[in-house]
């Protein structure tokens, strides 16, 4: 069935994204000790590693987390815990939205530092998870 359906997507033009997978039956004292001789490693990694040594095609990991570097990403949260930009954000569209913002240049230091505020967090979070803070939007 799984061969009928690989035909019928190269038929259809669609190319499949990965192999079908391939099944083994192992008894429960095989697989245990299989289990056994792999350790901590997954056991599909593990018989692939011994059916194929060096020639095994390394396979993609997937990441839990994108985190690149975790000194960056503690300030940035630090940096938005100990702030009030949701209160502080809140009061200013109220504000705005009722036509009460007084312009002075008190307000508009405050809003420029604040503006200098989020860049360095989005700057410290872009480099957490591994990007470039010049790039892009």
């Amino acid at each position: 069935m799984t061969t009928l359906r690989h035909e019928f997507h190269r038929h259809a033009g669609k190319a499949a994204k990965y192999p079908p997978p391939f099944s083994l039956r192992l008894t429960h004292a095989e697989k245990a000790r299989l289990l056994a001789e792999a350790g901590r490693k997954p056991l599909g990694a593990y018989i692939r590693e011994r059916l194929l040594g060096a020639d095994a095609a390394p396979r993609k990991r997937l990441r839990n987390s994108p985190v690149k570097d975790q000194e960056a990403l503690a300030r940035a949260l630090a940096a938005l815990g100990q702030s009030r930009l949701s209160s502080n954000l809140n009061q200013l569209a109220k504000a705005v939205n009722t036509g009460s913002l007084p312009v002075t240049p008190e307000t508009e230091a405050d809003l420029q530092q604040a503006c200098r505020d989020v860049s360095a967090l989005r700057a410290d979070l872009l480099r957490a998870l591994g990007k470039n803070p010049g790039d892009g939007p």
